[in-house]
């Protein structure tokens, strides 16, 4: 019998930890409206590899917090990252059929209960995190606030939807990037540093560099198995980004000069987590899992 691969191991846990504490977030009160919540399960609970809240798990272990304490923002990031999924599928912005290998929320339900099921999504995620008993609660949520407005994910979202059948160099579309898909990475990590030190603590610095990298070589890992995957294994609809016309990094650089420039973020990442001494090995595999796996 083949050994399970210990880190396989503890991603899984940490999905199951995140997915449990989810579904009470359902399980524990009555609707007014069960269409709209059925719709918002479909959304968050149907498949996910759950990175973000991963990452929230791993930042904090690595600084000494309690994962009864991570719970909330684990949840809170993947709350939010579920309703910008949901959203993004809409006709009016990316127009997916497919996602996780189920058939989006407005394709399953409608699209006017899906926009429904991400708005509720959204609030639901600062509901949870305001629940939560932490001293930096009002920078916990601050974060997230950020990271997922005009000046992070949605921010990002409407500087992909602008380029469009445009030209952007690099340098452009580094900086969509960093704010549609790198912002709740960040917020991710810094989440989960600040429920266990403060603000000032020089690992927190170090941690939001890594996830920095991170977060950019995670989306030109993502554009490259849009080129390469199957909808099978990505669980949506392959070759989508060229089909409307999306820039992208292998676009721009061929697919060896995107696979070259993820791996030189993914060493840059590594190489941040320095200060964090042996604590740092989850996070360092992360990195090379995300990467080296299909996520």
């Amino acid at each position: 019998m083949v050994n399970a691969d210990p880190f396989a191991v503890r991603l899984a846990a940490d999905r199951a930890r995140v997915d449990a504490f989810l579904a009470r977030a359902f399980d524990a009160r009555q609707t007014a409206a069960p269409r709209l919540d059925e719709a918002m399960r479909h959304g968050l609970l149907v498949g996910g590899k759950r990175l973000r809240p991963v990452l929230v798990y791993l930042a904090g272990r690595a600084l000494g917090a309690a994962d009864a304490d991570l719970d909330p923002s684990a949840a809170a990031v993947e709350l939010v990252h579920a309703y910008s999924l949901v959203h993004d599928d809409l006709p009016a912005m990316d127009d997916d059929d497919l996602r996780r290998g189920q058939p989006t929320v407005h394709r399953a339900y409608d699209e006017a209960t899906a926009i429904l099921a991400g708005d509720a999504l959204q609030t639901l995620a600062f509901e949870v995190l305001a629940s939560a008993a932490h001293p930096r609660l009002p920078a916990l949520m601050l974060t997230l606030a950020r990271a997922a407005g005009r000046d992070g994910m949605v921010g990002g979202q409407a500087l992909d939807l602008a380029a469009v059948g445009g030209h952007p160099d690099v340098e452009a579309l580094a900086t969509m990037h960093a704010h549609k898909t790198g912002a709740l990475i960040r917020a991710a990590v810094r989440m989960g540093a600040l429920t266990a030190v403060v603000e000032s603590d020089p690992r927190v610095a170090a941690l939001e560099h890594y996830a920095q990298a991170l977060g950019l070589a995670f989306q030109i890992h993502d554009d490259v198995l849009d080129v390469t995957g199957d909808t099978r294994t990505l669980g949506k609809a392959s070759g989508a980004d060229a089909a409307r016309d999306k820039p992208t990094y292998p676009a721009l650089l061929g697919l060896d000069g995107a696979r070259t420039r993820a791996l030189e973020l993914t060493e840059e990442a590594l190489a941040a987590l320095a200060p964090l001494g042996e604590a740092n090995a989850p996070l360092a595999e992360l990195a090379r899992y995300m990467i080296e796996r299909d996520h």
